[in-house]
């Protein structure tokens, strides 16, 4: 009866290192691809970064282009633009009210 005792104790020893060292090896194995994962995340994010930066750039004097002539419009016809501003705040106002 010892025997038959002190065998199964050894075999459940050996599946639990056995489990261990499987448990180890799936940890490693997801972390690498996690790791990859996040690098390939970092990447994308650099690469759109980059892009967006550069479409920023480029369109930057066109935009200061057109804020000059807004702003030259606006002292030229500062009626008007009272108008339109106050229009604006009424149509914001009206949108944030309705919610």
């Amino acid at each position: 009866m010892a025997s038959t005792r002190e065998e199964i104790q050894a075999d459940l020893e050996e599946q639990v290192s056995q489990l261990t060292k499987q448990v180890a090896s799936l940890t490693k194995a997801m972390s690498k691809r996690g790791s990859a994962a996040l690098a390939d995340s970092r990447e994308s994010a650099s690469e759109l970064y980059e892009g967006l930066y550069d479409r920023f750039t480029d369109a930057l004097p066109a935009m200061r282009k057109q804020a000059r002539v807004a702003q030259k419009t606006a002292q030229d016809n500062p009626m008007t633009t009272a108008l339109v501003g106050v229009a604006v705040f009424g149509l914001v106002a009206a949108l944030l009210s309705r919610r």
